[in-house]
């Protein structure tokens, strides 16, 4: 806690009140405790807990006079992660530059390069943004509808709100869903990844993303299991890796604003949950992003097992050390990039700009430090459903906005302007609606996709020899996800498995392709909305 400003010297001391000593006493009662030591709790100042980032320098004494005393407040304490006593920061204006939690291309390529370090600091001092007591009412900040303090995916309050008589429909049919979720994907898939482009209504999302991802089921299966893996001591470099990354992690948002807050705690405990259960893989910062979106919108086991089907299922080999699964889908990017878009194709390819050094933070974190903060929720309900397809199809959508005009590119005469363009890409040129009809349209499809791997690998093979990392194949979306239980489930029973209505089982590993999708089965009910991959 921060010292009181000392009195200049020469003035008399004020004595205190009754009403400020009461208030003083109110606020010694609400100071956190620090946790006890285990090696030695007769003695706790002998062995200080460990910070969550590096030491800073102690603020100076005019600094100590202007900021406010009020205590960071954890309501969850941590057993593995201490608190973390600290002076609140005033937020910046909300409209001026780009958040501070964003990675640079610079950054984005360390992830490449496998390196272990962590990145760069919000500030000079390393400090998160706000408290837990600030968002719990002892100073008042407006937050916006999705619980943003500030930063450039705060959401202006004049966007277009859907009227309550339809958001009340959309819940309805979503819920009707939920009772036949099996039957509504097996026979009404069509239905289902059109109202995943509508946008899933915020209240029903959370149970939304676990059903399109399979992940309810999977936390069924494995009950008991998140709160084993949590009592496990985990590895030391991980972990410390983790702790260093946790107030990196929207700062901006009212559920992580707080060092050593309930939000950062469970992030802390998901994050080191997975490097037990896949020790194989360990720890990838960029994971860190992705569980804290998860967070947002569901309690940590529900989140951590929403994080296993994304790590595994939809963007297999992408966390895993070396990230070829990455650099593979770069060259996939490219190439695509050149069918779609080819002005920026050249453009690109004209200033040797690699596509991992502006990809990388797209892909791994699935948008969520690159838009609006409503266009990336819109973006994830169409990736649960369709899966990676949709981040192939925001990123291209993306360059085509940036790079597909002569206009633009006049003001793009080099590497770095373009390289400063691509990972400042200003949130008021992206309108939600604009870029989610851009996204549906785009000729993209999961066949496309995987052809253009299969050239993509064989390229690898000759230049570079084998993969290091041999990931299962992704599977896309939810309905590839469906099949492929259905078919694990047909296997383990001894029973013969009906591959989408045919009697002859598809040849090698299943692939979800948009042709497959596309077969008509004689039991179904023809849907009249349906809309093209």
């Amino acid at each position: 806690m921060v010292g009181q400003p000392q009195n200049s010297a020469g003035s008399t001391p004020t004595p205190a009140t009754p009403a400020s000593t009461e208030i003083a006493a109110t606020t010694e009662d609400k100071k956190p405790q620090q946790l006890p030591q285990a090696q030695n709790p007769q003695n706790p100042e002998s062995h200080p807990p460990p910070p969550l980032s590096p030491k800073t320098d102690p603020p100076s004494e005019a600094g100590k006079a202007e900021l406010p005393s009020t205590p960071t407040r954890a309501e969850h304490p941590s057993p593995t992660i201490p608190l973390i006593h600290e002076p609140v920061f005033p937020l910046p204006n909300p409209n001026t530059g780009p958040a501070l939690d964003t990675l640079s291309y610079l950054e984005s390529a360390s992830l490449m390069s496998g390196t272990l370090e962590s990145l760069s600091g919000l500030g000079e001092d390393g400090s998160s943004v706000g408290s837990d007591s600030e968002i719990n009412g002892l100073t008042v900040r407006r937050t916006d509808k999705y619980g943003f303090l500030g930063g450039s995916q705060y959401s202006e309050s004049g966007e277009r709100e859907v009227r309550v008589e339809v958001a009340r429909q959309r819940e309805m049919k979503w819920l009707d869903m939920f009772k036949n979720w099996d039957k509504w994907v097996k026979h009404r898939f069509q239905k289902v990844k059109l109202r995943c482009r509508k946008g899933i209504p915020s209240s029903l999302r959370a149970t939304a993303w676990q059903l399109l991802s399979n992940s309810k089921e999977l936390l069924e299966a494995n009950k008991g299991k998140f709160e084993e893996l949590e009592r496990e001591q985990g590895e030391a470099k991980w972990l410390d890796i983790i702790e260093k990354d946790l107030h990196r992690q929207f700062p901006f948002h009212e559920m992580f604003a707080a060092r050593g807050g309930h939000g950062q705690q469970d992030l802390y405990r998901i994050l080191k949950a997975y490097t037990i259960y896949r020790p194989d893989e360990g720890y990838c910062q960029a994971q860190a992003p992705v569980a804290a979106v998860l967070l947002m919108h569901m309690p940590a086991e529900q989140a951590f097992w929403c994080l296993v089907q994304i790590c595994e299922k939809y963007l297999p080999g992408y966390y895993s050390a070396g990230l070829e699964a990455i650099q593979l889908d770069g060259e996939i990017f490219f190439s695509l990039l050149r069918r779609t878009c080819p002005m920026a194709y050249r453009h690109l390819k004209k200033f040797k700009i690699d596509p991992i050094l502006y990809m990388t933070e797209w892909f791994m974190c699935i948008f969520s430090r690159t838009l609006p903060w409503a266009c990336v929720l819109r973006v994830w309900d169409m990736f649960f459903c369709e899966g990676v397809k949709i981040v192939f199809r925001v990123g291209l959508v993306l360059l085509k906005q940036v790079l597909g005009s002569v206009d633009k590119l006049r003001e793009l005469q080099g590497m770095y302007e373009t390289m400063e363009r691509l990972r400042n890409i200003s949130p008021d040129t992206i309108r939600e609606d604009v870029l989610v009809q851009e996204i549906v349209t785009l000729p993209v499809t999961e066949a496309l996709i995987e052809r253009e791997c299969s050239i993509q690998v064989r390229k690898w093979r000759e230049s570079r020899g084998e993969l290091t990392h041999q990931p299962v194949r992704r599977l896309h979306g939810t309905r590839a996800i469906f099949e492929h239980k259905r078919r694990a489930a047909a296997i383990s029973s001894g029973g013969s498995f009906s591959f989408l209505g045919s009697s002859v089982p598809p040849p090698g590993p299943l692939r979800a392709s948009s042709r497959m999708q596309s077969k008509k089965r004689g039991h179904e009910t023809k849907d009249p909305q349906k809309q093209k991959e």
